[in-house]
């Protein structure tokens, strides 16, 4: 009797096993718990990135603390950087060069635009033109930097993309969102599309940025995002312009005016008193009290492109941002075939990976496969390295169509990028 039961138990664990193991590889990670803030909705400046994060990308990447393999001649990472996260990475290749606390899910602010985009932007057609109506407007966040967009009033689907990626308008986003069948869906459409990017740090819950109990992100998703949708033409057009002119109010009898709308991406336009960094072509930056700044940026120097985000920068005010990116640029130019790469960028579910390593697992999955419990970590996502890089690049992938800085010249933008 005592055989027949080990019997039995050995075949129902060795039934079970592959039940365990066919679980889906890309399941959406937990809604993160709120950590402890300073009050104001922010993380004070002495909170400590989770030890355990996610390793979509490379084990180290998933480690706390700067990641860097600096080889003979490589140039020192630069001082004094003060962002809570950061990462810079070949855009072609999808090396990761460097990084520091990657995968640490923090607020992104309009960072999250980037996704809004690279979801929505392949639904409408540009020259497609939409009456604003009250309803969509309704429920704008108190505070959101907006574009001006009016209700009543007609707007091209051009027309509101340009008021999303230079003013980083809410109202436009709205406008959008109801196009493309309400915030409810849009939420539903970003969501399910970061996980196809494995941006599995990624939660959305507000399509525009705005601050929201459980709204996360990370360097690496953002990076991995901004990636994805350099890869859209319109996309990069709209993201690498400086300046544009947006419709006005309209009279009775009188042909409609227009204003002009200036890039709130001061690497570009070279507003507040920062530089204008050479080759600069995007792509978003963000700002609210519960993010602090944070800013994707991607440059071109030569044959090479790289992409950096900042997130959250602990001093110098609303520059500080970009003066930090514009420093790993210039250490990621200077860097390119002196460093081992710490990482990649990992290709979107849908591409072939076969024999470049094992598919993106959620933290969940990982820890129940090794035993342990999957509520170890709030905040931890998805584990697992996947190799490969996007399938679509080719030469001319980033041939950008960039109008250059405008200076001091025209209308600053506002001091603050609000979300």
């Amino acid at each position: 009797m005592s055989a027949k039961k080990t019997a039995l138990t050995v075949l129902s664990a060795a039934l079970l096993v592959p039940a365990m193991l066919s679980a889906p590889a890309h399941a959406r990670p937990a809604v993160p718990s709120a950590p402890p803030t300073d009050g104001k909705g922010r993380l004070p400046r002495s909170a400590a990135p989770p030890s355990s994060m996610s390793s979509v990308g490379g084990a180290a990447l998933g480690q706390p603390g700067t990641q860097v393999n600096l080889l003979p001649g490589a140039p020192a990472l630069p001082a004094n950087l003060t962002g809570r996260s950061w990462i810079v990475a070949d855009a072609d290749t999808g090396e990761v060069l460097a990084a520091h606390n990657a995968h640490w899910r923090l607020p992104p602010a309009s960072t999250m635009k980037m996704l809004f985009a690279d979801t929505v932007l392949p639904t409408l057609p540009k020259d497609q033109v939409h009456k604003v109506t009250e309803g969509e407007m309704a429920d704008v966040g108190a505070g959101s930097s907006l574009v001006g967009v009016k209700e009543d009033a007609e707007y091209t689907v051009h027309d509101l993309w340009l008021g999303v990626f230079l003013r980083s308008g809410n109202d436009a986003v709205h406008v959008l969102s109801a196009m493309n069948g309400g915030i409810e869906k849009t939420v539903k459409d970003m969501q399910a599309h970061a996980e196809e990017l494995q941006a599995l740090d990624t939660h959305v819950v507000s399509p525009d940025g705005y601050d929201a109990p459980g709204q996360v992100s990370s360097a690496y998703d953002l990076t991995l995002i901004a990636r994805s949708g350099l890869q859209k033409k319109d996309f990069r057009e709209y993201c690498g312009t400086a300046s544009a002119q947006f419709p006005g109010g309209r009279q009775l009898g009188k042909a409609r005016d227009s204003f002009e709308i200036q890039n709130t991406n001061r690497l570009m336009t070279g507003a507040g008193g920062i530089t204008p960094y050479k080759g600069i072509a995007g792509v978003k930056n963000g700002n609210t009290s519960m993010a602090g700044s944070t800013f994707t940026g991607m440059a071109k120097r030569g044959e090479k492109s790289l992409l950096v985000t900042v997130m959250d920068p602990g001093a110098g005010g609303i520059n500080s941002v970009y003066e930090e990116t514009a420093d790993l640029f210039d250490w990621g130019f200077a860097a390119v075939g002196k460093v081992k790469p710490v990482g990649e960028l990992v290709p979107p579910k849908s591409a072939d990976t076969k024999s470049k390593g094992a598919p993106a697992r959620s933290h969940q999955q990982s820890q129940a496969a090794a035993g342990g419990d999957p509520g170890d970590s709030g905040l931890g996502t998805a584990l697992g390295i996947t190799g490969g890089a996007l399938a679509a690049l080719a030469g001319g992938a980033f041939a950008f169509n960039r109008r250059w800085p405008l200076g001091r010249r025209g209308r600053r933008p506002a001091d603050e990028d609000l979300v």
